[in-house]
Order: C-alpha cells, then structure tokens, then sequence
C-alpha cells in the first residue's frame, strides 16, 4: 500500500527553511512522502529586486544530498521553488562507480569508500555549494539521516558484511559559508552542538574540522569543513534523555576571529575584563584566534562550560568596517546575552533547543530539555515541534518533554505507520458499528 503524502504548510509558525530541513530530513529517514507547499513564505527579501521565499541553493544542496541517497521521487527540486514533493524509494549504499541514470530521477553516486587492503575502513561525501550558504544549516539537514540510516548493500561492494557497512565511519565534506549572517558558525557547532549530542544525548563520536573559511561579510568567499561522524548501529535505538540541574560555570571559553593581531589582543582584553567582572573565579580560554585577513569580518563566540558538562553560547558575527566601537559593541552585546541565557538556568541556550527536537521525537522512551526558568520555547523550537509532530506522531508537553518514537536503525518505519493507520481504522470502524 503507497503511503498517505504528508502535506505541510510552509508557512507555518517560523516559516522559514528549518521547517523544510527537517521535513525532508525526517521523510528521508523514514520513507514517509512529504509535500511542502509555500516554502519559506514568511521570509522577507533584503532587497526589493530579491525573491524571499522558495528554495535557496544551500537548501536545494541538502534536499538533493538527500534525494540522491534515498533515490526519491520529486518534484520541484529546483531554486526558487515553493512547493516540493519528496518521495524515497530505497535506502543506497552506492558509490560514485555506480552513477548512471535512474527512472526515479536520481541514481546514487554519493559515497566514495575508502578500503585497506579489502576492508572498508571509510566512507566519504561532498556537498558542494557554489556560494557561502550556511555548512551548518547543510549538516542539521542531513544529519538525523548520517546518524540513523541503515544502508542497503549492494552486490558489487567486496565482501558486504551488513554490520561492517552499516557501521562504518562516515566523512562528510561540506563546501558554503562557515561563518554566515543568521546561521550556526562550525565554531558554536564544535564548540556546543557536537559535545552536547556526543556528551548528553549519546549519539557516537563526531568531529568537525575547517578546511577553508567561508564568509558571507567582507567580499563572499567559500570555505570548507569536514565532518567525521559514525552511525548508530543497526537494530540500536537512541535512549531518552534528560537535559537537567545545569550546574555551575566551571571554563569559559572564548574564539576570536579578526583581521589582525592587534585588533585581536584589543577584542581579548575587552572580553575578559567584563567576563572577570560577572565570573571572576573562573578560568578561560581561548581556543580559537584567526586572522580573517578582511576588516569587514569580525567574529566572537564565549561558550560557558558548566561543572555538570553542559554548554551555552552566544555569539556575534560583526558585518561592518571593524571599529574601537564594534570591538565595544560586540563585546557587550555577547556577554549582556550570554549573561542572560546563565541567568535563567536552563541546560541549553535558545538557539540549541531546536536542533534538540529531532533527537527527542526520535529517541525510545522519554526526554526533557530544561530551558531554564520562564524561557518559553523559540519559533524556532515550536517549528521543529510541530514538524516532529506531523510526521512522527508523538507530541510534546508545555515543558517541552515527549515521549520519543523510539526509532529504531534499520527499522521499515512506513510499515509502521501503515499498520497504525489500520489499527486507528479499525477502531473507528468499530465505534461506528456499536453506535
């Protein structure tokens, strides 16, 4: 029986690209057919000559990552589209030896192996994106599916042994912008995001490593970072989990990238003279400093660590002229904000709680997110809570707590959700004969 499409208003809630991401995120991974219709309609155009909504090329580079690697159906796969129809036909484990054409519109090729002697020891891909669209914004898209997806074998690989694929390391390069206008930097993503899944959530060790800078401020350049990464096994499931009782600010860590050294060393002291004024007991660092070799690109990034190995950020991306007055309002403006998120005593800062959500509705058995005290969730977060919602059928509470699908790797997740639309038919048809 072909699967019932879900059909999600892009217009819903934030309206932007995040509710697209995990849509197809989600329908990669489970096979569930999604349309999407008025993509990122509540998007305003910076200029008046620009198209607002509809698929950007950083947007269109994950969907057709995905796309390739579930061989789907679509239609409206192209930039600028508004309305999209995703539909996966298989799991693939081809390699770019395999590429040739398919009936289905896209024939795999996304994966180049890496053997010693006859063993596979790696598996690699590259998404490529021509300008400095967001890396980061690539990675979230793709990455529930690296993490939860059991591959198909093929008959050409060298002895395939289900469990040496499906378990094998994964190298994700992804070419855009690694410090871009109103996206994760790859810094808030080594720095929070990573430790927080590997530490807190328990998905397997993960690294991500700049290539090359890409920078949307100063002239556009494209920068590159790799991602290593392993999959869950198959047969496992993701564990609930609980974001609780924070603890203290234990490190404070602080990366600079500025022009040059010393308008470095101004922004350094500047920094730690207003953190030493809030946190002067506490140690920090400095682990990333770079010359970003053009006066119109500053950024700054303080992540606090906490005795109970939570982290929270904040961050800045400075798109002007650098100053004596943007060093000062940088400093302010992260360490007023980061102040803040401390202040409320959550175990997350609020641009974490969203990327949460996908690891929450796919987790077996209960997970909590403390966000701290009267922090309502973000658009963002209700977003992703809704999307979860749409496609996966469970739901979350007023606190942001639920009880997750429990996913399992490897798992004919449609198959399920076919055998509940029976059951739920059956039960209403007997309601109908009793009354």
């Amino acid at each position: 029986m072909l699967p019932e499409i879900v059909s999600l208003d892009g217009r819903t809630l934030e309206g932007g690209g995040q509710l697209l991401r995990l849509a197809v995120s989600l329908s990669a991974l489970t096979f569930l057919p999604v349309h999407v219709w008025d993509i990122r309609a509540n998007r305003v155009a910076r200029k008046a000559a620009q198209q607002a909504g509809g698929l950007k090329p950083a947007h269109l580079a994950a969907v057709e990552w995905l796309a390739k690697a579930t061989r789907a159906e679509t239609q409206g796969m192209v930039k600028g589209s508004s309305d999209l129809q995703f539909q996966p036909q298989e799991r693939s484990l081809g390699t770019n030896a395999d590429e040739g054409n398919s009936e289905h519109g896209y024939q795999t090729g996304i994966w180049q192996d890496v053997y010693d002697s006859e063993s596979l020891i790696r598996r690699e891909t590259h998404i490529k994106l021509t300008s400095p669209g967001s890396v980061c914004l690539i990675l979230q898209a793709t990455l529930p599916y690296l993490l939860f997806h059991s591959p198909k074998i093929p008959t050409q690989e060298i002895q395939p042994d289900s469990k040496q694929i499906a378990g094998v390391p994964l190298r994700v390069t992804i070419e855009g912008g690694t410090n871009v206008s109103k996206s994760p930097s790859v810094e808030y993503v080594s720095q929070v995001l990573i430790p927080l899944l590997v530490e807190k959530v328990g998905i397997p060790p993960m690294s991500a490593e700049v290539i090359k800078r890409g920078w949307s401020s100063g002239r556009a350049d494209v920068g590159a970072v790799q991602f290593d990464l392993k999959p869950f096994s198959s047969g496992s499931k993701l564990p609930g989990f609980h974001f609780t009782n924070r603890g203290e600010v234990i490190k404070l860590h602080v990366s600079i990238l500025a022009s040059d050294s010393s308008i470095r060393d101004k922004l350094r002291g500047k920094v730690v003279e207003k953190l030493l004024t809030h946190h002067p007991d506490v140690e920090i660092f400095f682990p990333v400093e770079e010359d970003t070799k053009n006066s119109a690109r500053l950024y700054l990034l303080i992540v606090a660590e906490t005795s109970n190995g939570y982290r929270l950020g904040r961050d800045c991306l400075w798109e002007r002229k650098t100053s004596s007055a943007a060093l000062e309002a940088i400093t302010s403006t992260v360490i007023r904000e980061l102040e803040k998120e401390l202040e409320r005593g959550g175990c997350v800062d609020e641009y974490m709680q969203d990327q949460l959500v996908v690891f929450q509705a796919l987790a077996n058995g209960r997970s909590t997110v403390n966000s701290g005290k009267d922090a309502d969730a973000t658009l963002h977060t209700k977003t992703a809570r809704w999307v979860a919602e749409q496609l996966l059928g469970m739901s979350f509470d007023e606190q942001g707590t639920c009880s997750g699908c429990g996913f399992e790797v490897g798992e004919s997740f449609i198959e399920r959700a076919d055998q509940v639309a029976v059951e739920d038919s059956t039960t209403e048809l007997g309601k109908m004969r009793i009354s």
